[in-house]
């Protein structure tokens, strides 16, 4: 790593302290990724990119020091909750594997029964990527 890389790192290190301890000085003090780049004076993405190891580890700061929910786990929390909701009422609005549909028209000559009014046709399975395994992922990452 080259001089300037490992400026930025140490920069970053001392604006995490600053912001945990409450005292900023560039930013406006949120526990954030962006508030952490702009304390230590570097661009958001060589945050993201190239000290991706102290975004983490300034997370795991704030939750252990502060006992606070980083921004990103709530926003992916909320998300969680929103999928769910919407995969519970996807299940119950959807129709069972059978629908009985009306006939409009006299069956056919051919069959057997001529009195039978509905008939059961079997609803086409759902996509085989469904929504259930996004989820698993999700509840994964975030325990």
């Amino acid at each position: 790593m080259n001089q300037h890389h490992e400026d930025e790192r140490s920069r970053i290190r001392v604006a995490m302290d600053r912001l945990l301890a409450g005292q900023p000085t560039c930013s406006n003090g949120s526990l954030t990724a962006v508030a952490l780049a702009a304390e230590a004076g570097v661009h958001r993405m060589a945050l993201q990119k190239r000290h991706a190891d102290l975004k983490e580890e300034s997370y795991a700061r704030v939750h252990s020091e502060t006992h606070q929910t980083p921004e990103v786990e709530k926003r992916l929390r909320k998300e969680l909750v929103r999928l769910k909701e919407a995969l519970k009422d996807s299940r119950d609005t959807r129709p069972s594997p059978g629908i009985e549909l009306s006939r409009w028209h006299s069956p056919p000559p051919s069959s057997s029964s001529g009195d039978s009014t509905t008939r059961t046709i079997p609803c086409p399975t759902t996509s085989s990527r469904s929504a259930r395994p996004a989820i698993t992922d999700l509840e994964a990452v975030l325990s």
